[in-house]
């Protein structure tokens, strides 16, 4: 532990009215804005920010949509703190365009440049940080008999793939993230979790987002995603050793307290 450093906690807004644990609690702008600043004060490195529901069975929403649920949101953090990075949770260029230059540094791309490569091109012009993604197909369809033929390999195939794109299109900052929830079963999850090692190859920091997932709930006969925090933070104190250098939860403060604690040990 004394070789290693707490990774970046990454707090979550999402603006939208059916994502699977909070869905609906910060749709309202200013409802938004005050969570972010909240998860700020909590002790978040990053804010990310995303308009569309990536739960399962999620439909897509319109870019249109997209853009006026995020982009006030954006521009009303700024104007309160100038300094917290922010991080744009969305697969549309064009959204990602408007919310960089309104200031978010990160694109966190959950399709993993498969909906749009051109994503990796805007973030080596803007200099900003990429977020790449394995899911396995859609949100609308990814949890339908998800099936690997080997999950770490193949995973790890499609996350190099993208990583090289992304390196050719000259993008400095590049995370990877192997999408615990996106077209996974339970096993398939826990596998991913105990062998973060594994992806070390791809050589590009890791993201891990774990926080109130489903594969929690039905481990440990928890229904209500916002009961899952405690376990979530004991799944991340649990994992420290395997070198991911974000992570991505919805409670700021108990992480915050892993943190602290984790540091008074070192």
């Amino acid at each position: 532990m004394n070789s290693i450093n707490f990774p970046k906690i990454m707090g979550i807004i999402n603006v939208t009215p059916d994502s699977f644990s909070d869905g609906g609690n910060f749709f309202d702008e200013s409802a938004a804005i005050d969570q972010a600043l909240k998860l700020i004060d909590d002790g978040a490195d990053i804010i990310d920010i995303g308009g569309e529901s990536t739960r399962p069975g999620a439909e897509s929403v319109a870019t249109q949509e997209e853009i006026e649920r995020v982009i006030p949101v954006i521009i009303g953090i700024r104007d309160h703190n100038k300094d917290i990075r922010i991080s744009i949770d969305t697969t549309k260029l064009e959204v990602a365009k408007l919310a960089v230059a309104e200031g978010a540094s990160m694109i966190n791309d959950v399709s993993g440049l498969r909906n749009d490569e051109q994503i990796a091109n805007l973030a080596a012009e803007q200099n900003t940080g990429l977020v790449i993604m394995h899911i396995l197909g859609s949100p609308r369809t990814m949890q339908i008999n998800p099936v690997y033929n080997d999950i770490l390999k193949d995973i790890y195939d499609f996350l190099d793939s993208k990583v090289q794109i992304a390196k050719k299109a000259g993008v400095k900052e590049i995370y990877a993230d192997v999408g615990i929830g996106f077209g996974k079963t339970v096993e398939h999850n826990l596998t991913l979790i105990k062998s973060l090692n594994y992806f070390h190859r791809l050589t590009v920091p890791l993201l891990l987002g774990i926080s109130r997932k489903a594969f929690i709930g039905k481990t440990l006969g928890i229904e209500d995603p916002n009961k899952r925090d405690v376990p979530t933070a004991l799944f991340h104190a649990l994992t420290l050793c395997n070198g991911v250098e974000i992570i991505r939860v919805h409670n700021v403060e108990l992480l915050k307290m892993l943190k602290d604690i984790f540091y008074l040990l070192k």
